[in-house]
């Protein structure tokens, strides 16, 4: 019979894999969280335990004949995550105008708390929302403008964000202006100053990716945050990727409004998002659908969406459970190390160039790779036909490639295959 620590190591190359069934509850989310406690070291240290990593893989039904490095569009949930929300779908479904709108629905804010205090701000500072895009467009289409106004974003925020705009433009008469930045950024002072380059006195409104999801460039916020405030200019900070992904708090921010989707690093079921706006700035912006005037200072307001489950809020519980049973520094540390792993056998800068930077104040577990002379859509494609690799092109004017996001779950063993698999298409170039 293998001893644990085989048992272990089969896992982490995907050699062996647990099923979900019976075999995970609610509570093993806590069991594991706690497991994860046994391990001692520095977050660098850590990162490069694949026993502690087995034990995290163990926690997923992920499919290992393919190789998922695609993890920035939207994470796989840990299977006690999907069956505490089935839990609560099942539950709801025996009689829901009293079972989900009485019992389950008031427990939604103790899932605010939890977010708010990991977060580090109030908690009527947060409303649960849909996804990123919904809590966006709240801020986005929340605020009063007039033609002529400005707002200024830049060319490598999301494109559903930039056509929020591009649709204020067509129908209010507003102006979007759309500034470019350094691939990669790895100074601050230029971000700033390229933001305040093109502002103007009719600037009435920023929006800004924390992380910017084509590169993973993590941007200097607060500078930016602070530097508006000086001239009264509202920032909106897009966190879609941002959050649960790599270790910060709200004070390293500063920011009054902030959105992220929580079906990404955090690991919460799909159509899942949270909406942060600073308590004083609650009133003056509007909500997405209409709430009652009693409303206006009450964050709730951003939750008027009408029937909806209450069972995929509720699972972020759990959710929130196996993310601080990681660790925010290790799992930054780990989905750092997953990814130099790869950049350090292949970049080369001559054949292979890569977008994303190095520096960990800049970049965490997505980056961007260029294969010269293969088009990324022809790479993309390749990688998936004859490799089962999911990766995502990217094209954009000042540059190109596939993205890659490796994920917790992701082993040591297929980081190695997605290396060959690249280094044979470098082959061929």
């Amino acid at each position: 019979m293998e001893s644990r620590k085989q048992f272990l190591k089969k896992l982490g190359t995907g050699a062996a894999v647990l099923g979900a069934g019976a075999f995970f509850s609610p509570q093993k989310a806590k069991d594991i969280a706690q497991e994860l406690q046994h391990f001692s070291g520095s977050p660098n240290d850590i990162a490069k335990n694949e026993d502690f990593w087995a034990q995290v893989q163990q926690a997923f039904t992920v499919d290992r004949s393919l190789i998922n490095l695609n993890n920035g569009g939207v994470s796989p949930s840990p299977a006690f995550v999907q069956d505490a929300m089935k839990k609560h779908l099942d539950f709801s479904n025996q009689a829901p105008v009293y079972n989900m709108w009485r019992i389950l629905e008031p427990r939604r804010e103790g899932v605010r708390q939890r977010l708010a205090r990991n977060f580090g701000v109030d908690t009527e500072e947060i409303a649960i929302t849909r996804n990123a895009s919904e809590s966006l467009q709240i801020c986005q289409l929340g605020f009063d403008l007039k033609p002529g106004d400005e707002v200024l974003t830049t060319d490598q925020d999301y494109p559903r964000m930039i056509n929020t705009f591009k649709q204020r433009e067509r129908r209010e008469g507003i102006k979007l202006t759309q500034i470019s930045i350094p691939v990669p950024a790895e100074d601050d002072a230029e971000i700033v100053r390229r933001f305040e380059q093109a502002i103007t006195p009719k600037t009435k409104l920023i929006l800004m990716s924390h992380i910017i999801n084509i590169t993973g460039q993590i941007l200097p916020v607060k500078k930016v945050v602070n530097m508006a405030r000086q001239k009264g200019i509202p920032v909106i900070v897009d966190g879609a990727h941002a959050y649960a992904h790599f270790n910060f708090k709200h004070s390293d921010l500063d920011c009054d409004y902030y959105t992220t989707s929580l079906h990404k690093w955090l690991f919460a079921p799909h159509g899942t998002g949270m909406l942060y706006v600073k308590k004083d700035k609650i009133k003056n912006l509007w909500p997405l659908m209409a709430a009652a005037e009693s409303q206006d200072e009450d964050i709730r307001k951003f939750e008027e969406i009408g029937t909806h489950p209450a069972a995929n809020f509720l699972a972020i519980g759990e959710a929130l459970t196996f993310h601080e049973g990681i660790g925010s520094a290790r799992k930054e540390a780990r989905l750092k190390h997953l990814n130099d792993l790869w950049i350090d056998e292949i970049v080369d800068g001559d054949k292979v160039v890569l977008h994303t930077s190095r520096d960990p104040k800049y970049a965490c577990g997505i980056a961007t790779v260029q294969i010269k002379g293969m088009e990324p859509g022809e790479l993309n494609s390749t990688l998936w036909t004859d490799y089962r690799i999911i990766t995502t092109p990217i094209v954009h004017d000042q540059f190109e490639g596939i993205r890659v996001t490796p994920n917790v779950y992701t082993t040591m063993e297929e980081i190695g295959r997605f290396v060959d698999a690249m280094k044979d298409q470098i082959a061929k170039v």
